[in-house]
């Protein structure tokens, strides 16, 4: 079966296998949000991005084998609301944005800081710290050895644009900065990108329109 990203809420996940990491994305909540479980091919360890919402789907998409680490993106609400039953059942690490980790009511095991190292089993994702829709929003890249990065935004970054900044223009100009020079300015336009609702996309789907977004500021 062909990955495509493409779920719906109450509908089944999609995975995409990689020759060392498998990804599984599904869809959770009343806001839509994307939960991704990540599993090294190797040892079989797995680490979950945002225990967004729905409990027992998350733990039922995660087994029996379990997780050690949970990734919190940033600090909205609906995006750790099942992270409380998640950690309880499995026992897993929490990660978070050091500046956001204070806005998460789940206390963090470890502050995230920009370029800091996550892994799970063999498998090694880099965090970038990307500031204006929350002070700590992180986003984690897989760099594939065998192939092209893959990168999970949360939400900072969607098909058609960047993440909402609640109309601060200062806010929007601190993420379009970072998603420029942090994203677009150090990855291939083949890079996959995971956000935290809705569809994925890749860079170079999206770069043509960075003039766009900066012009219109959203």
């Amino acid at each position: 079966m062909t990955y495509t990203g493409e779920v719906k809420v109450g509908g089944p996940a999609d995975v995409h296998e990689l020759k060392d990491l498998m990804i599984t994305k599904i869809a959770v909540g009343p806001m839509d949000n994307n939960s991704y479980l990540l599993r090294c091919r190797a040892t079989d360890e797995q680490l979950l991005i945002d225990a967004a919402n729905e409990a027992e789907t998350l733990l039922t998409m995660i087994g029996d084998d379990g997780i050690t680490s949970v990734v919190t993106t940033h600090r909205h609400g609906d995006h750790w609301q099942a992270l409380a039953d998640v950690v309880a059942a499995t026992g897993a690490r929490t990660y978070a944005g050091r500046e956001d980790a204070p806005g998460i009511p789940v206390p963090t095991d470890v502050l995230v800081d920009d370029g800091d190292v996550i892994r799970v089993g063999r498998v090694q994702l880099t965090a970038r710290h990307l500031v204006g829709h929350t002070p700590g929003s992180i986003a984690l890249v897989y760099d594939d050895p065998h192939g092209h990065p893959h990168i999970f935004t949360g939400d900072c970054l969607f098909p058609g644009g960047v993440g909402n900044t609640h109309g601060d223009p200062k806010a929007f100009d601190r993420l379009i900065h970072d998603v420029e020079t942090k994203i677009f300015g150090v990855l291939a336009d083949e890079t996959w990108v995971y956000p935290g609702h809705g569809h994925d996309t890749t860079l170079g789907a999206e770069r043509p329109q960075l003039p766009e977004w900066r012009a219109r500021g959203w």
